[in-house]
């Protein structure tokens, strides 16, 4: 890695929800429209990240917690009728968070790649290289995050990319520029981390008890992000995993294990060999 590593924090509690990010990853990567899943239920018609969707605005509306500052609030509908969360008269918020690729330190999905078409740049973000990938699918389960989707067509894998072609210009990423209130910031990651943990603490000084970092941590089960947030609520909430961990963990003790199966398996054929010779004829 030749370059200082770089990657995103993403600002949930300034985050409004405009998409602006979704919008302008689909517009400079050329990716294609992956489909409008309007329930009734939500505003949230990308649902989740896939190989069409890089970046995803989730949209959480609950009941916000009584007697707490929480950021955002609204007032619900006094008639109790759509977006009303909790019955007349109660008090909602809206969680909005737009998540990506983790870019993690100790990525799976390079694990198991068996082509190289997933590798690790200068800048220190993870890349799937499209006309390397054969398909076999390997790192979607690998993911901890559900990152990673093969497209139908023709089943290769696609994910964020941080915008590598941007920053080998000295660009920032398309959706980062296009973020209006900069709940999504891009610079090298240990100035982020900076920058986020002195935000979390504005925030606690403001009575806002529930804001957390998320994916910051080098300890945690995947050697932290290159992409980390700020929420207002548990990861479960906005369906990232508590507990993340690399799922390759146990790959070096596997194939210690096997190693020494086999050689006990060749031990004892040899074995055999040896103790046919010996019977009389």
């Amino acid at each position: 890695m030749s370059e200082e590593r770089v990657g995103f924090f993403t600002d949930t509690s300034v985050c409004i929800g405009c998409k602006a990010c979704e919008v302008a990853c689909k517009e400079w990567n050329a990716i294609p429209e992956d489909g409008l899943s309007l329930t009734g239920m939500s505003y949230d018609n990308t649902q989740e990240l896939g190989a069409s969707t890089w970046r995803h605005v989730a949209f959480i509306e609950q009941a916000a917690p009584q007697g707490r500052t929480q950021l955002p609030l609204i007032e619900a509908d006094p008639d109790g009728g759509p977006g009303s969360a909790d019955g007349p008269g109660s008090d909602m918020r809206w969680l909005m968070s737009s998540d990506v690729c983790k870019h993690c330190t100790h990525a799976a999905c390079l694990d198991v790649c068996p082509t190289g078409s997933l590798f690790r740049t200068e800048f220190g973000t993870v890349v799937v290289q499209e006309d390397i990938c054969n398909g076999c699918g390997y790192c979607v389960p690998a993911c901890p995050y559900g990152v990673i989707e093969q497209r139908p067509r023709d089943g290769r894998a696609f994910k964020c990319t941080l915008c590598y072609d941007r920053l080998g210009a000295g660009q920032e990423p398309a959706c980062a520029k296009a973020c209006p209130t900069e709940s999504i910031q891009f610079g090298p990651l240990d100035e982020l981390r900076e920058r986020a943990a002195l935000r979390v603490d504005e925030l606690h000084e403001a009575g806002v008890d529930e804001a957390r970092l998320y994916g910051h941590d080098p300890a945690d089960g995947v050697g932290g992000g290159g992409a980390f947030f700020l929420l207002l609520d548990r990861p479960e909430v906005y369906g990232l995993p508590p507990d993340p961990i690399v799922t390759t963990r146990d790959l070096p003790a596997m194939w210690k294990h096997a190693a020494g199966a086999a050689l006990a398996l060749v031990g004892g054929v040899a074995m055999a060999f040896a103790a046919a010779g010996r019977r009389p004829r």
